[in-house]
């Protein structure tokens, strides 16, 4: 047997001493909200990978037993037509923003000053949301790295722009709970040979090193959020959940409909970034995604129109949305920017 495997069995026996004892105590022990990961790592103790969120604190069981958890495979087949979603609209005041860029351990974190309010409202979206965070995901290889996938293939990273309804809830923590509560855009990254203006501002030598480990925060000024989405007014959008713990299904989500770029040596920047301390062993915080859940019968919607008759989504007949038709992939392949033969 090799080390790997009887770690792997170790490992096992402790998440099941853990959950007996805690079933076992008429006050169960309150787990931490940052005891999570994104992989399994060896620092002589057990920390629970996304398999295992869901069994070791019962706030977070939505993450094994819900039926709308995300991230999705994104199966273009199964994409309808939705007449009634308007473009997003972004609403920054004409202004630019600052905000402070953290290394969280697991990812790379902005956040914005409250006096910078950064709104969006339209699309699939009744109320208007408030921007309070930009998360990046990526990965070791060029081949993964997003968390949702297109055809079952992923992209090099995903920027995730995570908002909350400000005209229901006083706050994104009363937001994320509840229903209606989160909106989150989210982007693809692709590796160019020259990258977006707001992510050169994140990712250029000046500023990425300043947040190399756990905890160190660096301070941003004249952002332009305007500058973080592609030139498109097309996306596609389905209801889902938050993807760290305790996944709550309170999310709509959006995927815009073309990447943004970012150059190989800001990817390898990014990969240098430590999930630990300075005087912690370096793990790189690369590959912080959850794995894609099963869609279970939910709509992916998108605006993007091909003109092509079909049967009603079940969920939304009222609407008369569209299936796909007989040339529905060679119209796929014209229209949406990051189609398979693109990644």
């Amino acid at each position: 047997m090799s080390l790997w495997h009887v770690w792997g069995f170790c490992l096992l026996l402790n998440l099941a001493w853990f959950v007996c004892f805690a079933a076992s105590q008429p006050n169960p022990p309150k787990i931490h909200e940052g005891w999570w990961a994104y992989k399994e790592v060896v620092q002589g103790s057990f920390v629970p990978v996304p398999s295992f969120w869901g069994l070791v604190n019962s706030a977070w069981n939505l993450c094994s037993v819900g039926k709308r958890q995300s991230p999705v495979n994104i199966e273009t087949s199964h994409m309808i037509f939705d007449p009634f979603l308007t473009p997003i609209k972004l609403n920054t005041g004409r202004r630019k923003v600052g905000g402070t860029m953290y290394n969280t351990g697991r990812h790379v974190s902005l956040r914005l000053d409250k006096e910078h309010l950064v709104n969006i409202s339209g699309g699939p979206m009744t109320y208007s949301h408030r921007l309070e965070e930009i998360r990046l995901h990526f990965g070791s290889e060029d081949i993964l790295g997003s968390e949702h996938l297109l055809n079952g293939q992923a992209f090099s990273g995903e920027v995730q722009l995570i908002h909350y309804n400000h005209e229901l809830y006083t706050n994104y923590t009363e937001a994320a709970k509840s229903p209606n509560g989160l909106v989150i855009v989210s982007i693809f990254m692709k590796i160019a040979e020259t990258s977006n203006s707001f992510l050169n501002r994140m990712l250029n030598r000046d500023t990425i090193t300043r947040i190399t480990y756990k905890n160190d925060a660096y301070l941003l000024n004249g952002l332009n959020i305007e500058e973080i989405y592609p030139e498109t007014s097309s996306f596609i959008t389905y209801d889902g959940s938050m993807t760290i713990p305790p996944c709550f299904e309170t999310a709509t989500w959006i995927l815009m409909n073309k990447p943004v770029y970012l150059t190989r040596m800001q990817m390898h920047s990014l990969r240098l970034l430590s999930q630990n301390q300075p005087s912690q062993i370096f793990l790189s915080m690369s590959d912080n995604v959850r794995p894609v859940q099963p869609l279970n019968n939910r709509c992916i919607r998108t605006n993007i129109n091909f003109s092509m008759q079909g049967k009603d989504c079940p969920n939304n007949r009222a609407q008369k949305l569209q299936y796909r038709g007989k040339n529905y992939f060679y119209r796929w392949l014209v229209w949406v920017t990051f189609s398979v033969s693109d990644i």
